[in-house]
């Protein structure tokens, strides 16, 4: 068993198992995604299908070649757990962690790790042909497992693009082209609907909350950030930044700048069983913004919570779920 270090990526999250972090820094969405293969259509049905042995490498350089369609694989990331259902490969799941809890049948799966560790010795046992890490994984674990002959690819997107690029790479890469193009037209038509719904309104101040103690946000660079601005918001972390002038994904935030910048709306995910709508309302200051003043304050809780913290294929249903907080008279 390995301990897995922390990132300051959904810390809130983390605490109560929406997500299980990587280690290492994500590059830019899912620019330098190399795919090597041959595809052909089969032209009695139009079915674009994937012909093997092909040649994938991550955003993080790690780099496989599937020699025939992956039987067994493991999922070490609650995201990626569902992209892998979304496709119809639940069968072929043959460990995940004790977080992938969505949808129901994950949770009859082998347990292989958890938040703060993973049981290569489990894994190995499995003996899957692929294994799908959060980020770039544990450089330490993915090579015992790639000593294995265990094929590693890393996933972690930040919008909803790069969501729906990682989806057509796992369908490519698992022989489930069809399944997951139609997936993404799928998430991509609903998305369309919910900006049009939005269209021309007036924009919103919002603030999301990452993390309360100290409080944290979610900056520019994170997926809720897209998701606000998407929404008709304007997230008024985006624009912190660290002391090289670089944008900060989930930066600290003081409670004067919070007053200061006094957002209309507050979001939050229940991180845990004592955080409210009341909780927050009552917190020493906050009685001076704006969402406080105007009733203002969604907490996501329970299977909400859930969606908006897994950038996965139900990224549009958080999508909807952030402009109906923003926009709510939209949505009646």
């Amino acid at each position: 068993m390995k301990k897995f270090r922390n990132i300051a990526l959904f810390l809130s999250l983390m605490l109560i198992a929406f997500t299980i972090v990587g280690c290492t820094p994500k590059k830019d969405s899912n620019e330098g995604l190399k795919v090597e293969g041959v595809e052909s259509q089969n032209k009695d049905v139009g079915e674009e299908t994937q012909e093997f042995p092909i040649e994938i490498e991550d955003n993080f350089g790690n780099k496989v070649t599937m020699e025939k369609e992956p039987m067994k694989i493991v999922s070490l990331a609650p995201n990626n757990t569902e992209v892998l259902f979304a496709l119809g490969l639940g069968d072929r799941i043959v460990g995940v962690t004790s977080y992938c809890d969505y949808p129901e049948e994950a949770k009859t799966k082998e347990i292989v790790g958890d938040f703060t560790a993973t049981n290569l010795e489990k894994i190995i046992e499995l003996n899957p042909d692929l294994v799908l890490v959060y980020g770039a994984g544990n450089k330490e674990d993915n090579k015992v497992l790639k000593d294995a002959g265990i094929k590693v690819l890393g996933f972690m997107p930040e919008t909803i693009d790069a969501v729906m690029e990682d989806i057509e790479t796992v369908g490519k890469v698992t022989g489930k082209n069809k399944e997951a193009k139609e997936l993404v037209e799928a998430m991509n038509n609903k998305k369309n609907d919910i900006l049009e719904k939005i269209k021309g309104q007036e924009e919103v101040r919002v603030f999301y909350e990452i993390w309360h103690d100290p409080l944290q946000a979610a900056g520019k660079g994170s997926f809720m950030n897209e998701l606000i601005t998407l929404s008709g918001g304007i997230n008024i972390a985006a624009d912190e930044k660290d002391e090289k002038g670089v944008e900060i994904a989930y930066p600290q935030y003081d409670l004067e700048k919070l007053i200061e910048k006094d957002p209309e709306v507050y979001l939050a995910s229940q991180d845990m069983p004592d955080k409210t709508i009341e909780s927050i309302k009552i917190r020493p200051g906050f009685e001076a913004i704006s969402a406080i003043k105007d009733d203002r304050v969604y907490v996501f809780e329970g299977n909400e919570a859930n969606v908006v913290s897994r950038p996965g294929p139900r990224i549009i249903e958080a999508l909807e779920l952030v402009a109906k907080a923003i926009h709510p008279e939209l949505f009646k």
